[in-house]
């Protein structure tokens, strides 16, 4: 082996791509749990109106949503971990954490505009349900009492 290859230090960018994954990871997941909570406590008193003041069943639906958006954001934080680039600089880090957190709080967005939209539709057909026919019967049709059945070939 060379004396002076063994001299010069070979650059690791092991360092730097722990840092990014862990920052990374901190701001995903806090940035999730944020949203998750805005979302529980905001959707809880839209849940309440759309299930007509059954509000166990309201409390249950929203916790229910939150673990599905816990589990669908921070497994896509997960699956999204891995970098195939070799990470030199903290500049790199940098931009590497910035463009995986953008792709984050688009998922996020897109979740919150979903779970927005799933509320609407349990909100929209709770009060269709219950709301009066939309003209009041002017005439009925009288029933008789006997009616005797019609056969077909007779």
């Amino acid at each position: 082996m060379d004396p002076i290859a063994l001299a010069t230090p070979v650059p690791q960018s092991s360092h730097f791509m722990v840092a990014a994954y862990l920052l990374y990871l901190v701001v995903s997941i806090g940035l999730t749990v944020w949203v998750a909570r805005t979302l529980q406590r905001n959707g809880a008193h839209f849940l309440h109106d759309a299930f007509l003041g059954k509000e166990r069943l309201a409390d249950s639906v929203n916790h229910l949503l939150v673990v599905g958006f816990y589990l669908m954001n921070i497994g896509y934080v997960a699956l999204s971990l891995k970098e195939h680039r070799t990470i030199w600089t903290v500049q790199e880090v940098i931009e590497l954490v910035c463009t995986k957190v953008g792709w984050v709080m688009v998922v996020l967005g897109a979740m919150h505009f979903f779970n927005l939209y799933v509320f609407n539709r349990i909100r929209r057909s709770s009060q269709v349900r219950h709301q009066p026919p939309p003209v009041l019967p002017r005439e009925f049709t009288r029933v008789s009492p006997q009616q005797t059945p019609v056969t077909e070939g007779v």
